[in-house]
């Protein structure tokens, strides 16, 4: 596993980001982990955020793109970072494109923030995490109504590994599918559990015999094949 992808396993606990339990996701399922990118909240954490989905997407897609769009409301301030991290660390300019939940009719109209999308762009989405799929279902057609644009890939930053909306393959596998673009993430659930199954950090066991049980129970119920 690369040096970076164990430092954002670590970088997530200790931003809270991270955590695990008991918890109801909005699917309804019980969940013995939970991931809330809400919790990067300092200058600080956006900072060393930017960078992690900066080198995940600079080693998954190069630097053949114009546009990082994040979907409003997570993906505006993850876009944002990440296009600072990626001009400091490669001196590649890239823009950065977020929609609107509601469109704007005086000022700055439209229903897009920060840079237009113009035919040719090629275009990077960013988001936090994609359980469904159902997320990229609303901000496919959005993209594809402003102009003549490549999509190139979704990168997220943690696969939870479980099935989607079509009940057999990931969410990330079925984006691949219906839309014809990459979907990668910064690590997958099971990088996380096995870097931290039985390895104490900061003087904690986060993943224990208990927790690991929970974790492999759940993707026996709802684990992509």
């Amino acid at each position: 596993m690369e040096a970076y992808k164990q430092e954002f396993i670590e970088f997530m606990v200790d931003s809270q980001v991270l955590k695990f339990g008991e918890f109801t996701l909005k699917s309804g399922r019980k969940s013995p982990f939970f991931m809330n990118a809400g919790a990067y909240v300092t200058g600080a954490q956006l900072k060393k955020l930017g960078e992690y989905y900066a080198k995940a997407i600079h080693d998954t897609y190069g630097d053949d793109f114009d546009v990082l769009f994040g979907p409003a409301y997570k993906g505006i301030p993850l876009s944002v970072a990440t296009t600072i991290a990626y001009s400091e660390l490669y001196g590649k300019e890239i823009r950065y494109c977020s929609n609107r939940k509601e469109e704007k009719d005086h000022g700055d109209t439209g229903i897009l923030l920060g840079s237009k999308l113009k035919d040719g762009d090629r275009v990077v989405i960013i988001e936090d995490v994609t359980t469904s799929g159902k997320s990229i279902e609303e901000t496919f057609p959005i993209i594809k109504a402003q102009a003549d644009v490549e999509i190139v890939g979704l990168m997220v930053s943690l696969n939870r590994m479980e099935v989607g909306k079509g009940g057999s393959k990931s969410a990330l596998d079925e984006i691949k599918e219906l839309y014809g673009f990459d979907a990668n993430a910064i690590v997958s659930m099971a990088e996380v559990t096995e870097y931290l199954y039985n390895k104490p950090y900061k003087g904690n066991i986060y993943i224990d015999d208990t927790i690991k049980a929970a974790i492999d129970s759940y993707y026996e119920q709802y684990g992509a094949k």
